[in-house]
């Protein structure tokens, strides 16, 4: 069992999820509705991970809300999806405090507007100190831009002579990336059937076990994510060992 683990009712719960919550859309379409809808619904789904992950020892859950690439979507849609952030986090980030939650939003918040900048800085700092749970919902956010700003950051300490192009290496890169400082990512799952990660965590999640599931979003509650950590618990992690090697 590696650090990042612990074993609680002899189930190895994962240290470290992320979800890319895939699927609002189509819930709401088989049942005739707007898309809109089905983002609004999969906010329970949110209330219902976040929950579960808090009451299962869960250290560091990370939330894929709105990809770098979703700005190419409906200019309504993007602004729904706008105004929906807005309003969770009016009406949650006390919910996340009171629960002892640390709240940080990850990817370039630079493109949104000043008024959900203030709201995210505000939660941020409210929620600074907890140390139950860490809540990370990646917003505007790209892998690749992850890896990308976190090289820029090394090239801005290498050009002020804090650091030497020797320096670089995995750790100090990591050390920049959106989830400095976290456990280690050991499971990703993602909603909605498809089999792709979509440019989301690709420097986190080197050697994450990967779930996939035909579930769509708003109807992955506690019983789902449930069948994801026990999914887990019973993957072999080798983490490049023979099977052999891991047993002994």
């Amino acid at each position: 069992m590696t650090e990042q683990q612990q074993k609680t009712s002899d189930t190895v719960i994962p240290q470290h999820i992320a979800i890319i919550m895939d699927g609002n859309g189509r819930w709401a379409q088989q049942r005739g509705k707007t898309r809109v809808v089905g983002h609004k619904n999969g906010v329970e789904s949110v209330r219902a991970v976040v929950s579960t992950a808090r009451k299962q020892g869960v250290k560091a859950l990370t939330l894929f809300a709105f990809s770098s690439e979703n700005w190419q979507r409906p200019e309504q849609e993007v602004s729904v999806l706008m105004d929906l952030f807005m309003f969770v986090l009016t009406r949650e980030v006390k919910k996340l405090h009171k629960n002892n939650i640390r709240f940080q939003v990850i990817g370039d918040v630079s493109r949104f507007s000043d008024k959900l900048i203030k709201k995210i800085n505000d939660a941020e700092k409210l929620t600074e100190n907890n140390d139950g749970m860490v809540l990370s919902i990646a917003a505007n956010y790209g892998g690749r831009w992850d890896i990308a700003n976190a090289a820029k950051q090394l090239a801005l300490k290498v050009s002020e002579n804090k650091i030497s192009v020797d320096d670089i290496n995995e750790k100090t890169l990591d050390q920049q990336t959106s989830l400095a400082g976290l456990p280690e990512l050991d499971l990703l799952i993602r909603t909605g059937g498809d089999f792709r990660i979509s440019n989301f965590l690709l420097w986190q999640a080197a050697y994450a076990e990967f779930y996939f599931t035909e579930t769509l979003w708003p109807d992955f509650k506690e019983d789902e994510f449930i069948k994801a950590i026990e999914c887990f618990d019973e993957r072999e992690r080798r983490f490049g060992q023979t099977g052999e090697q891991v047993k002994k």
